[in-house]
């Protein structure tokens, strides 16, 4: 009989267990939720006034010297556009290498609205979106740069894609009301689910384990986040903002996911650009540059 009962009471604790982090999954997913759509309300009054003529701007600048500066600036702004647009410009040989370099590196997908919906966390945005740009800035140069140097040349067998429908996000299809609505309930689905699977870790391992684990992978920690940052999916973000936000990542390990966070705008570049070779030179560069800065990062602080 000992066993039996054993086994009940553990399954019983266990149950009580799930009960606790489902709710307060839920209740911290609930919290952020009017930050949430106020952020995104926020992103779509922007990308509804001044998409069309930054992408316009982007273009026209794209391809000279200031390119890197331009892909960093308008990179950096909040909406689910930029990448893709920059994707499709690259593949019709409008903007550089290093531009699109740039604006890889400089968009964080959905973790800006996170972090607003962090009021604790307000502080670090300005100082993620300053970072991301500098490093955009600099490896977007840099690209271009060595291009020059080197003197390689493009194929001239490019076409430019539809913009915007290439996402699948029905961007301007709908006011802002509406889009702002829509956006915020997916990543509430997402931000649900990244917190009821962190709670259910945390109350199985617990939090000081989970913390011996991560803590214990050292400078392989930025290399996990910037594998988990290129997943083509606004998911990968989502996780990456939550885990820094609850102390679980370092610093340098946030920004190495969101580096490589370009959100679908790499799976569009696969699909527009028919140089595949350019392609993964643009994904391993990407990479390489979100893992190195993030672990130098790391090791300064």
């Amino acid at each position: 009989m000992y066993f039996p009962i054993a086994n009940i009471l553990s399954a019983h604790a266990r149950s009580e267990g799930i009960g606790g982090a489902l709710l307060d999954a839920l209740l911290d997913s609930l919290k952020m939720l009017p930050f949430l759509f106020l952020a995104f309300l926020l992103m779509e009054f922007i990308e509804h006034h001044t998409g069309d003529k930054l992408v316009n701007f982007l273009q026209k600048t794209g391809n000279g010297f200031f390119g890197a500066v331009t892909g960093a600036v308008v990179g950096c702004i909040p909406q689910c556009g930029f990448s893709v647009a920059a994707s499709n410009l690259f593949a019709g040989r409008v903007i550089s290498f290093g531009t699109l370099i740039a604006v890889f590196i400089s968009t964080s997908d959905e973790a800006i609205p996170v972090l607003l919906a962090h009021p604790d966390m307000s502080g670090m945005i300005w100082k993620l979106i300053l970072v991301k740009v500098a490093i955009a800035f600099c490896a977007g140069l840099a690209a271009d740069l060595t291009i020059k140097i080197l003197n390689l040349k493009r194929s001239d067998d490019g076409a430019i894609g539809e913009i915007c429908t290439e996402s699948g996000c029905g961007c301007g299809n709908h006011g802002i009301w509406y889009s702002s609505l829509k956006h915020t309930l997916n990543i509430f689905v997402f931000i649900l689910i990244v917190n009821v699977i962190l709670g259910l870790i945390m109350s199985f391992a617990g939090e000081e384990a989970v913390s011996r684990v991560l803590g214990k992978m050292g400078l392989f920690q930025p290399v996990l986040a910037g594998i988990v940052g290129l997943v083509p999916n606004c998911a990968a973000s989502v996780l990456l903002t939550e885990l820094y936000a609850d102390g679980m990542i370092t610093a340098g390990s946030a920004v190495a996911g969101l580096c490589t966070g370009a959100g679908v705008g790499l799976a569009v570049l696969f699909r527009a650009n028919k140089n595949i070779r350019e392609n993964f030179a643009v994904l391993g560069t990407v990479y390489l540059t979100g893992v190195l800065c993030g672990t130098v990062i790391d090791l300064i602080l």
